[in-house]
């Protein structure tokens, strides 16, 4: 698999845009983890698309994980109840 970018889908899209999330009190949720594959030349910034089809415009990029703390899978635990299943299945960890 080539790079790929975690994404979320925010209840509030232009809030995310504007730098506010749910962990500064800005009242952003995100209803799903997303993975997308990253921008020619762009690494960790997300495609136009993600791997289930949907536009990554109105998304905001999730943050890099730690280098040297690699996870047990592409998504962040605290969103492991959200994750889209179809990007699921084709990062392959479904």
């Amino acid at each position: 698999m080539s790079a790929m970018a975690v994404v979320y889908e925010v209840d509030d899209p232009a809030a995310a845009h504007a730098g506010r999330t749910a962990g500064d009190g800005g009242g952003v949720t995100v209803v799903r983890v997303h993975a997308a594959p990253v921008a020619p030349g762009m690494p960790g910034v997300p495609g136009p698309r993600t791997f289930c089809g949907r536009d990554t415009f109105a998304m905001r990029a999730a943050p890099r994980q730690p280098a040297g703390r690699p996870g047990p899978s592409w998504y962040g635990t605290d969103y492991a109840d959200r994750v889209c299943p179809a990007c699921d299945d084709a990062v392959g960890t479904g």
